[in-house]
């Protein structure tokens, strides 16, 4: 239900009233008309709080598509500083940024490509004890992290806090994708079983352009109630043959991360 008010349009979510301002119904309106979408979809997107995992190649695309979409809150976790070997990736960045923190750059960034929202930095690096507290309170986390032990991390406390997780990865022109929602999927230690990979990941900096773009879509689905998740589906890309393929992946009843939830 839409109502006008003094030339301000309000949408009526199911939890509570959303103001979109004059200006969103320009910014947004290639988005708005999308059937899928629309006024209501469009104020859960800015109603939505977001974390993005890791400020590298995939979460760099990740946030840039968040941004532009028009989530109200991006929470960037990273503690890391921006090198020059980041840069045929990591596309937040520019040459000038090397040296800085990645969540001060990635902030600005972020805000000069859109004003309107709300970027939070948090220079911590993700381990077992804080994962649950740095996602205490968000919607969706989308993984942009470079290694596995993280990516657990991330995974068990978002099985525990009850918070959908966007697992993505890439390593040379090949890619992944899978959405995790708990107590109904497959989980990541489902699927990997806790294994862990050593040494330096090659990339091409398309791949995860390719796969961050599929993860913000993943998060933007889930927030605006729309269309089919990746759940139980292991989705890869494989840029030499410009092919997807599928896989069906089945929960672990004995998985230490889901098995009891």
């Amino acid at each position: 239900m839409i109502n006008f008010s003094e030339g301000i349009r309000f949408a009526v979510s199911q939890e509570l009233i959303i103001m979109l301002l004059p200006q969103d119904f320009i910014r947004y309106d290639r988005q708005i008309i999308i059937e899928e979408i629309g006024t209501a979809g469009q104020n859960k997107l800015k109603k939505a709080r977001v974390v993005v995992a890791g400020a590298g190649g995939l979460g760099s695309p990740v946030s840039i598509y968040l941004a532009a979409a028009g989530v109200g809150t991006i929470r960037i976790i990273d503690c890391d500083t921006v090198e020059t070997g980041n840069l045929n990736r990591q596309i937040l960045y520019g040459i000038n940024d090397v040296g800085r923190l990645k969540i001060d750059a990635a902030r600005r960034r972020l805000s000069e490509l859109n004003p309107d929202i709300t970027v939070e930095g948090v220079n911590e690096k993700i381990t077992g004890a804080n994962a649950e507290k740095l996602a205490d309170g968000f919607d969706i986390i989308v993984d942009g992290m470079d290694n596995l032990p993280s990516r657990y991390n991330l995974n068990k406390a978002a099985i525990i806090k009850k918070i959908p997780f966007v697992y993505g990865a890439v390593s040379g022109f090949e890619g992944r994708v899978m959405t995790v929602l708990p107590g109904k999927s497959a989980c990541l230690m489902c699927l990997l079983g806790g294994t862990v990979l050593e040494g330096k990941t090659p990339v091409i900096g398309v791949t995860p352009a390719v796969i961050g773009a599929i993860e913000a879509t993943e998060a933007i689905k889930y927030i605006t109630g729309t269309g089919q998740l990746l759940t139980d589906r292991l989705l890869v890309y494989n840029g030499l043959t410009m092919k997807f393929s599928e896989l069906q992946i089945k929960r672990n009843p004995e998985c230490p991360d889901c098995g009891k939830v």
